[in-house]
């Protein structure tokens, strides 16, 4: 059998003509016939070229991984106990649900408060404004996308650098209006960014106050390429620091476009070159700036580059570094790099685990960090925040807190236009009713809770739910505490995932 997706998906609305006779090695129908349109991925690609390696739906979606994985956090069922209890008072009317702590802190020279171990990993499309609003309420991390500045149009870049974007004020404001003592938003940074001067801009002109430098993410090891539609656009993206192929500057290239020759124009993003030298200096010369928190973003590379990044983040006491495994996504990424590349979350998971071990024994202070890659559900943060401990000190939730966004804020608009579908009717016929958790958020802000959007009360109440879920598995353990969370708490149905919690699933 193929783990792998065959040449229909949804990334492109494309399918196999004939699906129940399919060639498993190839991905095709089994019989190729002349009279065919070209329904599958080798017929929009006969079409599209070099566009169908990304997907052609793209824009008010999200798109991650087809791939069924051989193994993820389901190849783990949670461990339960019913003597004593842990970080609580051993007294069953002291020791309840409602008694887990949840809160934690994450980072070096400036401490994060978080209510509980989530981050809402890079978004800066779709319901940002809601998903950074929920993160807010909630008091978990969230992140500002990269390449941030480019959605301005307003834009201004002289002599290289950025010097006018109001638009990043407005990412940032829609965490910091509701910030309540908790959490952070963190805007990240790419090597183009870095080179325009983001971080500088978005220190001293936005009050930023946490950078994330990216090295990659799970849906792509390589950064976005996109075709760009004409040589105007072609030289606005050049002006704006991007590297484009062909040069549209180019006095011949631009003889050839007007001629109707020569390649498509294509905005490539730079692959990061940094080293050890480059990014401490780097975050030095940024906190003297004033910034507070410094964050990396990783990708399930090579277990050579997850340790050295580990150390770099180390000598540059870095707050917290997220490494986020195959399985997610959410992005504008290459079809066939959400399906074929980077490790299983679950994998790159027990690989770090390994590897922090071993820095631990040589000294090294660790960062804090965060998993992400496909999580959705509570007992999946349970797990692997298990199979993490002691270093795994909270995990991503991307694409589902954009779900709970998205959602949300589509049924208040059918609520209303008095259209509310009668799924949800069962539930009430008013905001509060069909929100019951506005009555906390209320708690926390007053009656101005009333006006929230309910996209961003759908993500907390997402989270709400996450956390809630999550009170009962840390109970079901005895553990009242997030500290007190370890691999004992979780045991493996299957060989592969009892090779993962030994540590040697690929020795």
């Amino acid at each position: 059998m193929s783990y792998s997706p065959l040449l229909g998906s949804a990334f492109n609305r494309t399918h196999l003509r004939d699906a129940a006779h399919v060639s498993s090695c190839s991905g095709m129908c089994s019989m190729c016939t002349a009279d065919c349109v070209g329904t599958c991925e080798i017929g929009i690609s006969a079409l599209r070229g070099a566009d169908a390696v990304y997907p052609t739906t793209t824009g008010e979606n999200q798109v991650a991984s087809e791939k069924q994985y051989p193994i993820d956090y389901s190849h783990f069922n949670i461990n339960g106990r019913v003597f004593g209890a842990m970080g609580a008072e051993a007294d069953s009317d002291k020791a309840t649900i409602y008694h887990v702590n949840l809160e934690t802190q994450i980072g070096t020279l400036h401490p994060v408060k978080l209510k509980l171990p989530i981050i809402l990993p890079a978004l800066i499309k779709l319901n940002w404004q809601d998903y950074f609003a929920g993160a807010a309420m909630a008091g978990v991390l969230t992140v500002i996308g990269e390449g941030a500045v480019t959605k301005d149009p307003t834009l201004r870049v002289e002599n290289g650098k950025v010097v006018y974007c109001p638009k990043l004020n407005e990412f940032l404001d829609a965490f910091r209006q509701y910030q309540r003592g908790y959490g952070q938003i963190i805007l990240q940074v790419n090597v183009d960014d870095d080179l325009i001067g983001v971080p500088e801009y978005a220190i001293q002109s936005c009050g930023c106050e946490a950078i994330e430098f990216k090295f990659g993410q799970s849906a792509k090891g390589t950064q976005p390429v996109n075709r760009l539609p004409n040589l105007e656009a072609a030289l606005q993206a050049q002006q704006n620091g991007l590297l484009v192929i062909p040069d549209p500057s180019d006095p011949e290239v631009q003889k050839q476009y007007q001629a109707g020759f020569g390649e498509n124009f294509r905005s490539y993003g730079r692959l990061p070159m940094w080293d050890e030298v480059y990014l401490c200096k780097r975050i030095a010369q940024l906190r003297e700036m004033g910034l507070k928190n410094v964050y990396f973003k990783m990708a399930g590379y090579d277990a050579a580059d997850l340790e050295r990044v580990l150390r770099i983040a180390s000598m540059a006491q870095v707050d917290m570094v997220t490494f986020d495994g195959a399985g997610g996504g959410s992005g504008y990424s290459p079809c066939k790099m959400m399906n074929e590349w980077c490790k299983p979350t679950v994998c790159m998971e027990s690989d770090l685990v390994e590897i922090m071990k071993r820095l631990k024994q040589e000294g090294v202070a660790l960062p804090h960090i965060a998993i992400t890659g496909g999580f959705s559900m509570e007992d999946q943060v349970y797990k692997a925040l298990a199979l993490g401990a002691p270093y795994v000190k909270a995990i991503g939730i991307c694409r589902a807190s954009m779900a709970a966004a998205m959602s949300a804020k589509r049924i208040g608009a059918l609520l209303a236009e008095d259209k509310l579908p009668l799924h949800l009717q069962c539930f009430g016929n008013t905001k509060e009713e069909l929100f019951p958790d506005l009555r906390e958020l209320r708690n926390i802000y007053g009656e101005k809770a009333n006006d929230f959007s309910t996209g961003a009360i759908g993500v907390y109440s997402y989270l709400n739910r996450i956390a809630f879920g999550l009170k009962h598995f840390a109970a079901l353990n005895r553990k009242f505490s997030l500290e007190y969370i370890d691999r004992n708490d979780i045991f493996p149905l299957t060989q592969e995932a009892k090779d993962l919690l030994e540590g040697h699933w690929l020795k």
